[in-house]
């Protein structure tokens, strides 16, 4: 594993060079064809080095985290033609990288801490740096306070932990009747999932970012708080079975009401980022129901996200890119507009709600199980959360490529080759995985 992050870390000098953009990009590709021959066939921890390793929950992850990337630098070609700071930006890149597969393949809690924290920080300057609106400060600052005030009591929880054992995941000892610890290791995570009431940096951060900020804050960084609460639960599962019906209240609640949220957006990407918010509202409830199935139906859906929900972002950005606008009001009839990008947009909204052959399925279906399997109760709210989940991707599609089309374009458009290899590296992987479901799903 340390082999390999020093073949990553190789790549930040690179970034200042001439012709560094496709270099990079090329090399980024052949890490992940690497990775690809790294898979881990047993559920021990592999490739041990130091403090790193990594096992099957992480190695998914990894592998998304290596993916997004590629696809972030392939989606921002426009900063590379106007030459907009553009080796700093493949810099930023590179080095968030390094950060998540630091954070997905730590074998220590408090290196895990240290890095889940670090990942903040060049996302923070993708969002400053080449965010759209001058509001992008006060996203910035929203995500910045959001997240560390919610993880300094894990910090306080990590030294408690240390004082009286192990802090590495594979030999911590359960601990019994310590509510404040149960409080402070797993809110960080809530957060960053984001769970409903703590969700207002999400939607601020998703619209002011840069397309790649966007893709990278859906595809990879909103997982941390999954992963995080796939490891901390084997510590806390006797606090969990007691207490975890109050956060699995608020995300299937919290959910729905997210998802009547997002059939009153007008802007393409507040709509695309609050379906985030009820995509992860589901899957906080598979993970708090502690449940094989909760556990690995929120991993298969966490991977299938981070696809589906960095391909639309794409896509809202190459509209933006030819009409100046995100807004639903002038966006219309694109299907005029833009025909060709018309079928992308249909193949990624039906993997957003669900349908087969995309894993979203899968992993909606484990979830529906682990739920309805805990309580009859939950199945109130996902009827109406996997009724609402169809409805507002259907009011995206038909409002956007339907309709009268806005009277000041006047010409047809097509995308680029560049464009449409992005949009199928995201639903390729998407829809293929369903074949060997076993290796998402965790079903060995």
């Amino acid at each position: 594993m340390l082999k390999f992050m020093f073949f990553m870390l190789l790549l930040t000098p690179l970034c200042f060079v001439k012709y560094s953009w496709w270099l990079v990009q090329s090399l980024l590709f052949l890490i992940s064809l690497l990775y690809l021959l790294m898979f881990p066939y047993y559920f021990c921890w592999g490739g041990l080095s130091y403090m790193f390793g990594c096992d099957y929950i992480s190695y998914g992850l990894i592998f998304l985290s290596i993916w997004i990337c590629v696809l972030m630098i392939m989606a921002s070609e426009s900063i590379n033609r106007v030459v907009y700071f553009n080796d700093f930006f493949l810099f930023m890149v590179v080095v968030l990288l390094i950060f998540l597969v630091c954070t997905f393949s730590s074998l220590n809690v408090f290196s895990f801490y240290l890095f889940f924290e670090s990942s903040l920080i060049p996302t923070l300057f993708l969002i400053l740096g080449w965010g759209y609106q001058p509001e992008r400060l006060q996203a910035g600052i929203y995500l910045l306070f959001y997240t560390l005030l919610a993880s300094l009591p894990m910090l306080v929880g990590i030294m408690y932990v240390y004082e009286v054992n192990y802090l590495s995941f594979s030999l911590m000892k359960p601990f019994e009747n310590n509510m404040y610890l149960y409080v402070s290791m797993i809110l960080a995570f809530l957060v960053k999932m984001p769970m409903f009431m703590v969700h207002l940096w999400l939607p601020k951060a998703h619209v002011e970012a840069p397309v790649s900020g966007s893709m990278i804050l859906a595809g990879i960084l909103l997982k941390l708080g999954g992963y995080g609460l796939l490891r901390i639960y084997m510590i806390l599962l006797g606090m969990g079975m007691r207490l975890n019906f109050i956060w699995l209240s608020i995300s299937l609640v919290g959910g729905t009401l997210v998802s009547l949220i997002c059939m009153r957006q007008t802007d393409l990407k507040s709509l695309i980022a609050y379906s985030s918010v009820a995509h992860m509202g589901i899957v906080i409830g598979g993970l708090m129901t502690l449940m094989y199935w909760g556990f690995c139906g929120s991993y298969a859906l966490m991977i299938a996200h981070g696809l589906c929900s960095s391909g639309l972002f794409c896509l809202a950005n190459m509209t933006y890119e030819r009409l100046g606008s995100r807004s639903l009001l002038i966006n219309k009839g694109l299907m005029n507009f833009m025909p060709s990008l018309a079928m992308w947009w249909f193949l990624l909204s039906s993997c957003n709600m669900a349908a087969p052959p995309s894993i979203n399925l899968l992993g909606e279906i484990s979830l529906l199980n682990s739920l309805v399997g805990w309580s009859l109760m939950t199945m109130m709210m996902l009827i109406f959360l996997s009724f609402f989940s169809a409805a507002y991707t259907l009011y995206m599609f038909s409002y956007s490529q339907h309709g009268q089309i806005y009277s000041g374009l006047y010409s047809c458009s097509s995308g680029y080759t560049r464009e449409y290899l992005l949009l199928f590296l995201h639903w390729f992987p998407l829809n293929l995985l369903i074949l060997k479901g076993e290796a998402v799903i965790m079903w060995l």
